[in-house]
């Protein structure tokens, strides 16, 4: 019985280990960037970022409002450098930056900005924004800024709902200028 029981136990141990093994081989990567260089669309990210940001910034130094916060530099990425990729779509443009900014809004209201607090702003806004097909990186920083600053709700609707309208407006404006580009690939 104790030998049947060992080799029980062996072949386990020698499955969890064939496992262990194969969990890190998928970190190797399976081959070399997809990414191509393009130096008009360099040109492109740098004219579409540069004007969007500075515009942003001139607005925040000219009036009493904050207009500019920095998930909106990578959303810029986002916008004009990979314009044709869903998360870089209106809708996930404005509604990643408006969902994750609302929860980090509610959270923090609600439950302070403890390090668990914070963990779960940006745990629910991924979820919600999976949820909602608004999926978008830059806004997953939403919450840490909202609540590590102490926001109030004034800061949904500047710099979020404005700054996010406004980045939507460049990347129309820029991204259409070349007759390569069709910006949006969708809306809803």
């Amino acid at each position: 019985m104790d030998g049947a029981m060992n080799g029980m136990i062996a072949g386990e141990e020698e499955k969890v280990q064939r496992n262990y093994w194969q969990y890190l081989s998928k970190m190797k990567g399976t081959g070399r960037s997809p990414l191509q260089i393009n130096v008009k669309d360099s040109i492109t990210g740098l004219f579409g970022g540069f004007l969007t940001i500075s515009v942003l910034a001139l607005l925040t130094s000219m009036t009493a409002s904050e207009w500019l916060m920095a998930p909106f530099g990578a959303s810029c990425v986002l916008a004009f450098g990979v314009w044709n990729a869903p998360l870089s779509q209106p809708r996930n443009i404005i509604g990643g930056h408006m969902i994750s900014s609302f929860i980090g809004l509610v959270i923090y209201h609600v439950l302070g900005s403890e390090p668990w607090a914070i963990g779960l702003a940006v745990g629910l806004a991924i979820a919600l924004m999976m949820i909602s097909k608004t999926t978008h990186p830059p806004a997953g920083a939403d919450p840490i800024i909202i609540m590590l600053g102490g926001y109030g709700w004034r800061y949904l609707f500047t710099p979020v709902f404005i700054g996010s309208i406004l980045i939507v407006l460049f990347a129309l404006l820029i991204n259409n200028l070349r007759n390569d580009r069709n910006y949006p690939t969708f809306w809803l």
